[in-house]
């Protein structure tokens, strides 16, 4: 910050001064961080997004801004007339010289208070353990059983069905609707987790949603009832309360978090139907391929096998031994046909011997063979005969009787 000297020339510029007056609003703590309550006046939306208004009291008024990064995380509808609590920083506005409100929060009168009871509730439950990250149980990745607490009537609900068909439409959802505002809501939503268990005792997780609002809109999931029984759950609970900009204290709570009631859809089906498809596909593949792999070496194995198994079969032996009676035939044909050839020779030439002492071809030389006519006996010598006996001559051309003198 600039620092006024003592000798410094009297004469400032109007833009001197003002720039000198913006950096001793900028440099107060105190103007860093205000909470101003007052009543909307002037109220402007522009095109540009951001949003221009005058906050007045019975006593004065002052100029606000809130740029639109801020506008966008505001959950309130303003109008003119409404009282609201302001939160940011005051300085000057260089072009017309007037101080003014810097706005980056908005919320109606009272919810200072609320906001109060919510960090000591939160610290409260902290303290006894409710919010431990330890504590935090795992979401299951393919649930088959979801039950939904949220309202009936709300944009919440449908956007969750629509979310859980459209990733997950395999898994069974149940839903338990009760109010989610109002004084009546907590017990309401108590009443509505028990009843979901008591019709699916089987549940794998439970999922906590509304749509956004004020902090009066959604405190019901700030009561201390709802947050216990969140905690105490004895199944996961993912908890989607409000808009990415919302927390309340069953967030804290409950396992997981999420920005948004379809953000809880999502994380409630880590794996989506495409992707367990996918995965179906793949690992049919590989089982296919593996099976394959595996059939092949066992067909390899089968004839390895098949072919050791012959050399050891019976039949393999029968094989042998019917070579081998093949063989002792081929030897006992030849060895036959040997003999006999030679039995043959043999025979051939006793029959040439025998040809050779054959009576006709004796008699064909000139011999004659004589027998007795009365018993038939060779007559070799004279004696063998009597005098005056009838005998038979037997020659070359035929036979002749004759009788012995």
């Amino acid at each position: 910050m600039k620092q006024a000297s003592l000798f410094a020339s009297p004469n400032w510029t109007v833009t001197s001064i003002t720039s000198y007056l913006r950096e001793l609003f900028e440099s107060d703590e105190l103007l860093r961080n205000v909470w101003v309550k007052g009543e909307i006046s002037n109220l402007s939306r522009p095109r540009s997004g951001h949003i221009y208004f005058t906050l007045k009291d019975s006593g004065a008024a002052m100029r606000a801004v809130m740029w639109r990064s801020s506008v966008a995380r505001l959950n309130l509808d303003l109008r003119d007339g409404m009282e609201i609590e302001v939160h940011g920083y005051i300085s000057i506005y260089d072009v017309s010289g007037q101080y003014q409100l810097y706005a980056d929060q908005i919320r109606p009168v009272g919810e200072g208070a609320l906001y109060q009871e919510y960090l000591r509730l939160k610290a409260l439950l902290e303290a006894e353990g409710l919010f431990d990250p330890d504590a935090k149980r795992p979401i299951p990745n393919l649930p088959k059983k979801i039950g939904i607490v949220t309202s009936a009537t709300g944009a919440a609900i449908r956007d969750m069905l629509n979310t859980l068909q459209r990733r997950m439409p395999l898994a069974e959802v149940i839903i338990a609707p009760t109010m989610v505002q109002g004084d009546a809501a907590p017990p309401k939503i108590v009443a509505a987790m028990e009843n979901l268990l008591r019709v699916a005792p089987d549940l794998d997780l439970l999922l906590l949603g509304r749509g956004g609002g004020s902090i009066e809109d959604l405190w019901a999931f700030n009561d201390e009832r709802v947050v216990r029984a969140v905690a105490a759950y004895p199944v996961p609970v993912i908890s989607g309360v409000g808009h990415e900009t919302d927390f309340t204290l069953t967030d804290f709570a409950a396992d997981l978090r999420a920005a948004t009631p379809t953000a809880a859809a999502e994380q409630a089906t880590p794996i989506t139907i495409a992707e367990l498809s996918g995965a179906n596909n793949h690992y049919t593949e590989k089982l296919r391929e593996q099976m394959s792999a595996i059939l092949d070496a066992a067909f390899v194995n089968l004839d390895d096998f098949s072919q050791r198994l012959g050399y050891v079969s019976p039949l393999r032996q029968v094989q042998r031994d019917a070579q081998t009676l093949d063989g002792l035939n081929q030897r006992l044909n030849r060895g036959q046909t040997h003999h006999l050839g030679m039995l043959r020779e043999k025979l051939f030439g006793l029959g040439s011997r025998l040809d050779a002492l054959n009576p006709a071809k004796v008699l064909a030389r000139g011999y004659a063979i004589v027998t007795r006519h009365s018993d038939g006996k060779v007559v070799s010598a004279a004696d063998d005969v009597q005098p005056d006996e009838l005998i038979h001559i037997r020659v070359k051309d035929g036979e002749i009787d004759a009788k012995t003198i």
